[in-house]
């Protein structure tokens, strides 16, 4: 009953999506039916509300959205991020390298508000040669891949921890992953761009070089911090909004616009929304009654973990299932590195597709398209993906 309760709150989202409603108005609907099934009371849905804003890892999430469009509009405002496309046509002359390599670079952060940045370089390399619908999708499942397989992300690190598997060990079983997703991200929208960005070829490589990373520094400056110094990423993001007032030699009363114009109500409110509906969720407690209904069946143990961590990670998001789900899926099977790829590369794809996913709404905000729309542009790539993952998954077991 739980689970069919919690189908009914995903139709609803998906049908007001479908009747053309703006995104907070589809979550409202989903908040609201959800209290309503699972007869959430009142002090439990102002607590669970409140939660987002109580517990650090919800509210950073807000903070950081909100200071990397400060750092974004600080970059625009000295053309950073225009001069480092221009650098990366003088390397390559290539819009597919400047599509995907930029959202692959800058997805090496783990902050969703990266996905403004990924969204700038991917709209000037694709304008003209893709639809919103397919930008958005571009953006969002380049931008994504690093997520999939590096320790800079919480959910490799916290299924390493509780699966046991080496870390080394993992990120080596995922580069065929990894070049399969990019492959999937690369023939449906790609190819169709023109080999050549129309720029003229030069011969001072080494100085496109130095260019680039002198125009990409502040990303790369955050990266080292949170990586070299494990700082957070509010953190980190924050000490280069401080570096680059110095470098830039920003004025008072710029830095005083810049923070009006970095409040996007929009993005901040329906990135809210997504995190109180993720709250209540997770007070239900649905999630735990997933094994036992894929349990009945007929198919094997590893391809029930496998639905489980899809199903689960298009709900509760990543971190959720892997903290649900790890324990009991290495102790009902003996599967080492394989297992970890398999359930990693089932909560991807998931991601990829849910609703929760708190990147999905900044990139369908930023290129004015429906949270419906780029769900539906990127489903098949996702499943296509869990697919080849469970064959990946049987031949690394034979191997």
């Amino acid at each position: 009953m739980a689970l069919a309760c919690l189908g009914i709150v995903f139709l609803v989202i998906i049908l007001l999506l479908s009747f053309r409603r703006p995104l907070y108005q589809a979550i409202l609907g989903g908040l609201l039916t959800t209290a309503l099934l699972y007869r959430i009371p009142p002090a439990a849905l102002f607590q669970q509300t409140a939660h987002v804003f109580t517990d650090w890892g919800s509210l950073s999430v807000l903070v950081s959205l909100y200071l990397i469009t400060y750092l974004q509009q600080m970059l625009e405002a000295r053309h950073q991020i225009k001069l480092a496309q221009q650098d990366l046509n003088n390397l390559f002359h290539s819009r597919r390298i400047n599509a995907a390599g930029a959202s692959l670079f800058i997805g090496l952060l783990p902050s969703a508000a990266a996905m403004i940045l990924c969204g700038d370089i991917v709209k000037d390399a694709t304008e003209g040669y893709l639809s919103p619908k397919e930008q958005a999708f571009v953006t969002s499942w380049f931008r994504h891949i690093p997520e999939s397989a590096l320790p800079t992300y919480a959910s490799v690190l916290l299924m390493s921890n509780l699966s046991g598997v080496p870390l080394g060990s993992f990120i080596s079983g995922m580069l065929i992953p990894v070049s399969v997703l990019s492959l999937l991200g690369y023939f449906p929208y790609l190819h169709r761009l023109p080999k050549g960005s129309g720029t003229p070829e030069t011969a001072e490589r080494c100085k496109n070089v130095l260019h680039l990373l002198q125009h990409l520094w502040t990303l790369l400056a955050i990266l080292g911090l949170i990586l070299i110094f494990k700082l957070s990423a509010v953190s980190a993001i924050l000490v280069v909004i401080l570096a680059a007032i110095i470098v830039y030699h920003f004025q008072f009363r710029e830095l005083l616009a810049i923070f009006r114009n970095a409040f996007d109500v929009n993005l901040l409110l329906n990135t809210f929304l997504v995190l109180v509906l993720k709250e209540f969720i997770e007070y239900t407690g649905v999630l735990n009654e997933l094994p036992a209904a894929l349990a009945v069946l007929p198919i094997p143990a590893y391809l029930i973990f496998a639905l489980f961590f899809f199903i689960g990670g298009a709900i509760s998001g990543t971190n959720g299932i892997i903290a649900l789900g790890t324990s009991s899926a290495f102790a009902a099977i003996d599967g080492g590195m394989p297992l970890m790829v398999l359930l990693m590369c089932m909560c991807h794809a998931a991601s990829q597709v849910s609703p929760t996913h708190i990147c999905l709404v900044v990139a369908s905000d930023y290129f004015n398209i429906s949270l419906g729309a780029l769900i539906r542009k990127t489903l098949p790539a996702a499943l296509a993906f869990g697919l080849l993952m469970i064959g990946y998954y049987n031949l690394l077991r034979l191997l």
